[in-house]
């Protein structure tokens, strides 16, 4: 074999000028590649490198081959990373922009707007253990489909912890998923039609809009308050809408760090009962807790309320698992979902958690982690204060503050300023249905440790102060 082929420098070379002319169009689908002699010698390469680049560009789905006709580009070129064609700016500001602008940073990049941990937060030795062990299993547990409500131990496990909070679930009653959003999307397939009403809170998650989109229902919104969604707001939506479903967040709210108060939990469940409202209740960031919240599930009995929950915010968000607490006769219905969508379960991730979970270290984990966020929130709290924004309130747990811009400043103009220096903010208007957050962003604590952060939002602030106060 010639030093030129076997996927060397040469070839990756080679690919990635033909990946750059696909990037900038001057080759579009459809169109034919130079020959392999004749882009070879432009590139001053053996035609066995060009062969080797093409037949792994082909393999990559980014060109296709034609016999006795040569090589074209391919209708559906594979998605291009970031990093070649350069931030998209000018990316609305939609539920979606938040996430894409997170999961397509680069190394460098700087995350205060994104929702998940950075990987030295993680438990790194207890994840090591659990896959040295995985690594020891039989062949079946690294090799085979998972049942499809999931891993029987990982269940239990999760049926002792949801006891903890006064959830009364037995292992069949849960469903094991790949996350916490394939848990939204399953419920969704399983309970809303294309127009159904599905009421959720403002601000919230804004994947909850995203996946409610994709489901094509009509989204309507109440405001939510520090203890829980307005319920003046919230009975009206009832009963002039008849939504189908409420998905919310109860122990820590997304974004917002609110906590819904027992009061409010029993008017929205006597709601509930009152309009046959199913909730869904996201207890995604249960284990940031130090005192236990409110949890509808809990006073409802699984009866209205399907709670869902992942591992992706303590644990790990590379090994993808969460659960569904549903009703018994709701499971069934699910499970055929599951396997309609994804087959069999994911039986790798779903061992590496229940060894994490089981791992004595992980709940000195979570209790190390609680006292970071909380040292965390108070110093990153404190900087922002001196930028001149004011958190909505002083959360209690979890890694999110909601903070307001000084007057007059839009929090879009200064998450894009940012963006051109490599720092992703979380506006507010990405969690608003009713686009009434315009003034707000939110932070992640844990991604605020870098001086940079508040260095580059303080020069973006200042531009728009300047911007503010010209004629």
């Amino acid at each position: 074999m010639s030093l030129e082929t076997g996927g060397g420098p040469l070839t990756a070379r080679v690919m990635t000028v033909i990946r750059q002319r696909i990037a900038n169009r001057s080759l579009i689908a459809g169109a034919r590649l130079p020959s392999i002699r004749a882009l070879a010698q432009s590139q001053q390469v053996s035609t066995s490198t060009v062969a080797d680049a093409y037949e792994r560009l082909v393999a990559e789905g980014a060109i296709q081959s034609r016999p006795g006709s040569g090589f074209y580009v391919a209708s559906q070129a594979a998605p291009l990373a970031l990093s070649e064609i350069g931030p998209k700016l000018d990316r609305a500001i939609d539920p979606l922009w938040v996430s894409r602008q997170s999961l397509d940073a680069g190394d460098d990049d700087l995350k205060p707007g994104c929702g998940w941990l950075p990987p030295a937060w993680f438990p790194e030795e207890g994840l090591r253990r659990a896959l040295r062990g995985l690594a020891r299993a039989d062949s079946a547990a690294l090799s085979d489909y998972g049942t499809p409500l999931g891993l029987a131990p990982l269940r239990q496990l999760i049926g002792r912890r949801l006891t903890e909070k006064g959830v009364e679930a037995s292992p069949d009653q849960i469903l094991l998923t790949e996350s916490g959003t394939q848990s939204i999307d399953l419920i969704c397939r399983f309970l809303v039609e294309p127009g159904d009403v599905v009421l959720v809170d403002d601000p919230c998650y804004f994947n909850f809009q995203a996946l409610l989109r994709a489901h094509r229902v009509t989204m309507v919104s109440v405001p939510y308050t520090p203890n829980g969604p307005d319920l003046d707001a919230f009975a009206k939506v009832c009963a002039e809408r008849r939504p189908r479903l409420y998905i919310t967040n109860s122990a820590i709210h997304n974004p917002t760090g609110a906590t819904l108060s027992p009061v409010t939990a029993h008017r929205v469940l006597k709601l509930a009962d009152q309009f046959a409202l199913t909730i869904v209740e996201d207890d995604i960031f249960a284990d940031f807790e130090t005192q236990p919240a409110p949890r509808l599930a809990a006073f409802d009995g699984l009866q209205r309320v399907v709670q869902i929950g992942s591992f992706s915010k303590t644990l790990s968000a590379s090994a993808r698992c969460g659960f569904i607490a549903a009703r018994p006769d709701w499971i069934d219905g699910l499970v055929d979902l599951k396997i309609a969508t994804t087959f069999g379960a994911g039986r790798l991730n779903a061992e590496v958690t229940l060894a994490v979970l089981r791992d004595g270290g992980y709940r000195k984990h979570l209790e190390a982690l609680r006292l970071r966020l909380s040292r965390a929130r108070v110093e990153v709290g404190a900087r922002l204060h001196d930028l001149g924004l004011t958190p909505w309130i002083e959360p209690q747990a979890g890694m999110f503050l909601w903070c307001r811009l000084p007057d007059g400043i839009e929090a879009s103009a200064v998450a894009r300023a940012a963006l051109s220096q490599k720092i992703v903010l979380a506006p507010g208007n990405a969690f608003s249905v009713a686009q009434s957050a315009g003034s707000y962003l939110r932070f992640n604590v844990s991604q605020c440790q870098d001086e940079r952060v508040f260095t580059v939002l303080k020069a973006a602030i200042g531009e728009a102060l300047k911007a503010e106060s010209r004629p």
